[in-house]
């Protein structure tokens, strides 16, 4: 399908560009959302005819997200949830949440300005895109912790809090390997001085051939009474 664009979409065109997409894209996203109109002859003309006005108020909508923009610049958006001690939500966060606490923050956002392709599973620090114009982004950190106090401590470290759990697990988990391997290599040296303190089996070799010894003495003597 042919279309005019009406504003800026991203991988797509500017203002006024006639560009063909498929008619699934346009009727259900670019025509119900005013990011352009069917390039009709009737539509070119219209365009063509309100195209400096259309343009003026573009460049005005920019400017007010460019001002935006600026004071959004380094916003970090707290979210407390429920997690495992591995740091894996029971849940997740969405671009829907993260509009709500921006909102709450003070910037007034809906779901479909954040860029964010899949929704937030763990703990940590994150990096999200806001989408307040078609020429205008911001990127603001989304920081999901399990208590404010947790939230606070990955602010200051800059980083999730999680990781400083794993990586004490991994120290942990070296450690126990370290000592049963020691424990192995203990037990395989015990084994094997074992055998020089073990009792010598042949005494008893001995003593048979001693009890022998008697009883062929024994033997002779009747032989020589006869």
């Amino acid at each position: 399908m042919e279309i005019i664009l009406l504003e800026r979409v991203e991988n797509l065109g500017q203002m006024g560009d006639l560009v063909t997409v498929k008619p699934g894209y346009a009727r259900n996203f670019l025509l119900p959302k005013g990011k352009a109109i069917r390039a009709t002859a009737a539509n070119r003309e219209k365009f063509d005819a309100e195209r400096a006005q259309l343009e003026a108020d573009n460049l005005a909508k920019k400017g007010e997200a460019e001002k935006v923009a600026a004071k959004m610049e380094g916003l970090s958006v707290t979210l407390i949830r429920a997690a495992s001690e591995m740091g894996q939500l029971y849940g997740s966060a969405s671009s829907r949440d993260i509009a709500i606490a921006t909102t709450e923050a003070g910037y007034t956002i809906t779901k479909t300005q954040v860029d964010l392709n899949n929704a937030i599973k763990t703990l940590g620090l994150f990096p999200v895109r806001v989408v307040l114009h078609p020429e205008v982004a911001v990127e603001i950190t989304i920081n999901i912790a399990r208590s404010a106090d947790e939230a606070a401590e990955q602010t200051r470290l800059g980083r999730a809090i999680i990781s400083d759990i794993a990586e004490r697990e991994r120290e942990e988990a070296a450690a126990a390997a370290a000592e049963a391997a020691t424990r192995v290599a203990a037990q395989d040296d015990e084994d094997m001085t074992g055998g020089d303190d073990a009792p010598v089996e042949e005494a008893p070799a001995e003593e048979a051939v001693a009890e022998e010894a008697p009883a062929e003495e024994a033997a002779a003597e009747e032989q020589a009474e006869d």
